[in-house]
């Protein structure tokens, strides 16, 4: 994580504060969520189901370009056709 020193205005800085304290946490935190929701459209989130497929079979995403190439060759001629 990169620091960054960013300055406020008294009211904005104060308003900060309370959501920080009101919702338990640093006003680090609410700059971050605040700046991500802004900048990206919403609140960095974790996700439940994020590592679930933990199976030798399944093609890596890494490979997926390749396996497409190859199962849908046959299709893609095909069509051509």
């Amino acid at each position: 994580m990169k620091r960054t020193t960013v300055t406020l205005p008294d009211d904005l800085a104060k308003v900060v504060q309370e959501e920080a304290r009101r919702s338990g946490t640093s006003v680090s935190e609410v700059v971050r969520r605040s700046l991500f929701e802004s900048l990206l459209g919403s609140e960095p989130r974790d996700l439940p189901f994020a590592g679930i497929f933990d199976d030798p079979d399944m093609t890596p995403a890494a490979e997926m370009e390749g396996e497409l190439d190859r199962s849908w060759a046959h299709d893609l001629d095909r069509d051509r056709r």
